[in-house]
C-alpha cells in the first residue's frame, strides 16, 4: 500500500472508530451488551454519527505536520496554536488535563512547559498520523510525539503510551516482525510499570485470549476501561493486534469492554486504516457519519497533502465549529438523558 493510502485510512479510521463507539462511551460492559445488540453501525442521532475531540485532534495533528515540515519546534508551535484555538471553539469532549494544559499555553506557558502532570490518553490519539509520517525516521518520530505529548500531558505514562501507538504505526510500514514489535514498545519507556505492562500484553497475545479477557485480567479492567494511558492504550493495541485486518471484529470488541471506548476504538481505528487504508472500512460507516466542517473531506485532503513533500495546511471552515460543537453538545446531552431512563 502507498503512504498516501496510508495517511487517508489513518485519518478515516480514527473517525470511524471514535464515531461508532462514542454512543458507548461511559458505559458498563453490562449496559453496552444490553443497549447495544447486534451489528456495528453508526447510532449517535438518526442512524447518522459524529467524531468527539479524538478525531478533531488527529486533523489539527496533521496540519501541524503539514505547517511545520522537519522542524520539531515549529510543530509544537503550530500544533498548540491550533489546540487554542480549537478549545475557544467549545469542544464537548475535552478532557480535564487538555483543557488546563491549553488554558496554561493561553496565558503564555512554551509548548515544552504548557502540559500539565496528568497520565491521560490524550497525546495517544494524536500519535498514530505521527508515527505513520515519521515511520522511517526513529528520532524524529520520538521527538515529534515528545513534543505533541507535552503541549497537554507532563506524565512520563502519557508519554509512553503515546510512543507506543506511534511506534505501531512505523511498524505496520516496517513489514518487521511481530517479535520486533514488542521490542519498539519495550523501548518506549524503561519505567518497570511500562515494561511489565508490554511483556502482559505480549503474554495474553501469544496466549489468544480476547481482547475483553485481556483487558479484565491483566489490567484489572472488568467493568469498563478508563481513560488512563497505561488502561485504555493498551486495549487499543491488543485489540488492533488481535484483529488486525478485521475492522468490526476490532472495533466490537473494544465495544464490549466499555468505558472509553471512543477514544479507544479511534487509536485502534487509526491503526487497522494505517494498515489497510480506507477501503477496508464497511463503506457504511462513512457514508452515515455527518460531520461539517471538519468533514471526511477535509481529513482525505489533508491526508493527501501530507503525503506530498510541499503540502500546506488545508482551508477548512473552523469559524464554523463553535455552531457545529452547540449540535453536538445537544445531541451528547440528549444520549444523556436518556442514559437515566430505565
Amino acid at each position: 500500500m502507498n503512504r498516501q493510502n496510508r495517511f487517508i485510512g489513518c485519518l478515516i479510521g480514527a473517525a470511524v472508530g471514535d464515531s461508532l463507539l462514542l454512543p458507548a462511551e461511559g458505559l458498563s460492559r453490562g449496559r453496552i451488551a444490553r443497549r447495544f445488540p447486534g451489528a456495528l453501525r453508526q447510532r449517535l442521532v438518526c442512524g447518522h454519527g459524529m467524531v468527539s475531540d479524538d478525531t478533531e485532534h488527529a486533523f489539527l495533528t496533521t496540519q501541524a505536520l503539514l505547517a511545520a515540515g522537519d522542524d520539531a519546534a515549529r510543530f509544537g508551535r503550530a500544533l498548540a496554536s491550533r489546540l487554542r484555538w480549537w478549545l475557544l471553539s467549545l469542544p464537548g469532549g475535552c478532557g480535564k488535563a487538555t483543557a488546563r494544559g491549553l488554558l496554561r499555553s493561553w496565558v503564555g506557558f512554551s509548548p515544552s512547559r504548557s502540559g500539565v502532570s496528568s497520565a491521560g490518553n490524550g497525546p495517544a490519539m494524536r500519535s498514530a498520523i505521527i508515527g505513520l509520517c515519521w515511520a522511517d525516521d526513529q528520532q524524529r518520530r520520538r521527538e515529534f510525539v515528545t513534543v505533541s505529548t507535552t503541549i497537554t500531558h507532563r506524565d512520563e505514562r502519557a508519554l509512553a503510551a503515546a510512543l507506543a501507538v506511534a511506534e505501531a504505526a512505523a511498524w505496520i510500514v516496517s513489514g518487521e516482525s511481530t517479535d520486533l514489535l514488542w521490542e519498539r514498545w519495550r523501548a518506549c519507556s524503561g519505567e518497570t510499570s511500562w515494561i511489565d505492562l508490554v511483556t502482559a500484553l505480549e503474554t495474553h497475545y501469544r496466549a489468544g485470549d480476547s481482547v475483553d479477557a485481556y483487558a479484565a485480567t491483566a489490567l484489572g479492567c472488568s467493568h469498563y476501561v478508563s481513560g488512563y494511558a497505561y488502561h485504555s492504550v493498551p486495549v487499543a493495541l491488543f485489540a488492533w493486534l488481535r484483529h488486525r485486518g478485521d475492522p468490526p471484529a476490532c472495533l466490537t470488541a473494544i465495544l464490549r469492554c466499555g468505558g472509553d471506548t471512543d477514544t479507544i476504538g479511534a487509536i485502534a481505528g487509526a491503526l487497522l486504516g494505517a494498515d489497510g487504508g480506507e477501503v477496508c472500512f464497511d463503506p457504511r460507516w462513512t457514508t452515515d457519519l455527518a460531520e461539517w466542517p471538519m468533514s471526511l473531506r477535509k481529513l482525505r485532503t489533508a491526508a493527501r497533502a501530507l503525503n506530498t513533500a510541499e503540502g500546506k495546511p488545508v482551508h477548512w471552515c473552523w469559524l464554523a465549529q463553535p455552531l457545529r460543537n452547540l449540535v453536538f453538545l445537544i445531541v451528547i446531552l440528549g444520549h444523556g438523558f436518556r442514559r437515566i431512563l430505565p
